[in-house]
């Protein structure tokens, strides 16, 4: 883990943020750790969270649709059409 002190984190943030992508980085006051720098990925994979709806909605492999599927009414039907 990379430690950086707040005056050199304040003094070089991109430095910071670079270091952060490979691990965390450990930001420490007067000796004493504050903070902890992480990439949003090893942020996610600690704490569970997945992808935010928006970001599965902006997903360059989005499916478009048509207006050929959409049902009289104009509302999109998602179901299964029964056989």
């Amino acid at each position: 883990m990379k430690l950086l002190t707040s005056r050199e984190f304040n003094r070089d943030v991109s430095q910071a943020k670079r270091a952060a992508q490979a691990e965390p980085v450990l930001i420490t006051d007067r000796g004493q750790p504050t903070h902890v720098l992480m990439s949003i990925g090893e942020y996610r994979r600690l704490s569970g969270e997945g992808e935010s709806i928006l970001e599965l909605l902006a997903l360059p492999d989005a499916i478009a649709l048509d207006a050929a599927d959409a049902s009289a009414d104009g509302a999109w039907d998602h179901r299964e059409p029964l056989a």
